[in-house]
Parts: C-alpha cells; sequence; structure tokens
C-alpha cells in the first residue's frame, strides 16, 4: 500500500485525475472501476474536460460502477446509473453499450448480483479500480462486518451512511437501506486500487485503514492486503498519519 499526500482535495482530484488519463491513453481498452459521492463529483468533471478540450478518447474503455441502491430504477434522478450518465457518461463518447451497474430493481437481486460478478470476470477484471472511504470505513457499500471474502451481493446500509446520504434524497426516509454492491474480495480482485481520501473527516478512518490491524470492523483495511494499491490524500485526512 503507497500513500501520496497532496496539500488540497483539488490536488488530490487533479493528481487521481491524470493517473486515470494517463491509464486511459496507455490502454485505450481499460476496464474501470467506477464509484460515486462527493468526492468524485469533481474527478468526472475534470474526466469529462479532458474528453472535452483535450480529447481523451473514451470510446473503448469499459466500466464497472461499485454499487446501485435496491429498488430504485436506472431512469430515478437518485440512482447511480443516473448519476454516472449526468457526471461523465454523457460528456465522454463512451459506449453506453460498455458501462455496467448492478440492477437495482431486478426481480432476482442475488441472481443479479451473481450475474454482475461473472460479468466482471469475462471482461477479464477491473484494471484500474478508483475508490472512495466512507467515515466508518466502508468500500462500496461493505459496511463494518462485511466478510473480507464477500463477492457481489444484497447488502445491508449501515445506518451512519444512510444519515451521509440522506441530504442527497432531501429526507432520510427516501433513503434506499439496501443495495447491490461489488464485494470486498472481488474489490481485491482489481489488478490496481487507487482511493481518495480528503477532508478532516476522513482523518481517524484513513488512520485506521492504513496502521491498523485488517479487520471487518474497518472493511476498507482489507486494502493493505493489496499488492498494487494507491492511497491519495490530502493533508487534512492525513493529519493523523503526518503526525505519527
Amino acid at each position: 500500500m503507497d500513500l501520496k499526500i497532496l496539500p488540497d482535495h483539488q490536488s488530490v482530484i487533479a493528481y487521481a485525475a491524470q493517473l486515470i488519463i494517463e491509464s486511459i491513453i496507455a490502454n485505450p481498452k481499460i476496464v474501470l472501476g467506477t464509484a460515486t459521492g462527493r468526492t468524485m463529483d469533481d474527478l468526472y468533471k475534470l474526466l469529462s474536460r479532458a474528453h472535452t478540450v483535450d480529447k481523451i478518447d473514451f470510446s473503448a474503455v469499459s466500466t464497472f460502477n461499485l454499487d446501485e441502491f435496491i429498488g430504485l430504477a436506472p431512469e430515478d434522478t437518485n440512482s447511480y446509473r443516473h448519476y454516472m450518465n449526468q457526471n461523465l457518461f454523457k460528456n465522454t463518447n463512451i459506449k453506453i453499450a460498455n458501462t455496467f451497474l448492478p440492477n437495482g430493481i431486478a426481480p432476482d437481486l442475488d441472481r443479479e448480483a451473481q450475474a454482475y460478478e461473472a460479468k466482471i470476470r469475462t471482461h477479464g477484471g477491473i484494471d484500474l479500480q478508483i475508490l472512495g472511504i466512507g467515515e466508518n470505513g466502508h468500500i462500496g457499500f461493505n459496511e463494518p462486518g462485511s466478510a473480507l471474502d464477500s463477492r457481489t451481493r444484497p447488502a445491508q446500509i449501515a445506518p451512519e451512511t444512510v444519515a451521509q446520504i440522506a441530504p442527497l434524497f432531501g429526507n432520510e426516509t427516501l433513503v434506499p437501506r439496501r443495495a447491490i454492491t461489488i464485494g470486498i474480495a472481488t474489490i481485491l480482485d482489481a489488478k490496481r486500487i487507487v482511493l481518495l481520501a480528503t477532508g478532516p473527516n476522513k482523518t481517524r478512518i484513513l488512520a485506521q485503514t492504513i496502521t491498523g490491524p485488517v479487520s471487518t470492523t474497518v472493511p476498507a483495511s482489507a486494502l493493505q492486503k493489496h499488492p498494487n494499491c494507491l492511497i491519495i490524500a490530502d493533508k487534512a485526512a492525513a493529519r493523523e498519519l503526518q503526525a505519527a
């Protein structure tokens, strides 16, 4: 596990965007593992700009999102499909047929999860997995207590995560309580992993992720087991690490 500490949020986002752009140039058919959340908003703006201004070609790229809410149709404005369409896909020349998310309204959620896992394998696995980290250490919707050998599955969303998501829905009662999420073992199968962490609210959990024991209590700590994982953090998020 490598750690890159940069001055601020925008520096982290710019560094990550350049890394992804260089990866696409090196491998136009790259399979990207994509994430959602506030940290990703600015990242996708830079990637979109890279296509519009710098003519970076996304036409052969494939993407697999970490998760999708159970009960939300793809066209729902709160779905992650809608988020990805609006924030990245429609702003590049990526082929929508090459962008994959779990179907949150599938009639058989277990079968949908298994099919999603198989589809990742069919594409040769994820070349570069982008992650954020929750304040409780979740990656994807692998909340504390998730098995380290977990695969894609329907999962319960922790109450603290529901509370953090609530502003995006306008009301906590509207936030789905379950999602289909890629599992921890599936994340660790990626050839390369890049995790972004910014802001003082990530300070404690980032320190536990990097310096604490590998534990289901902090799902992100499993990244210590990955041979090619880079954590990019700003000074605020890395404060406890810098003091150590």
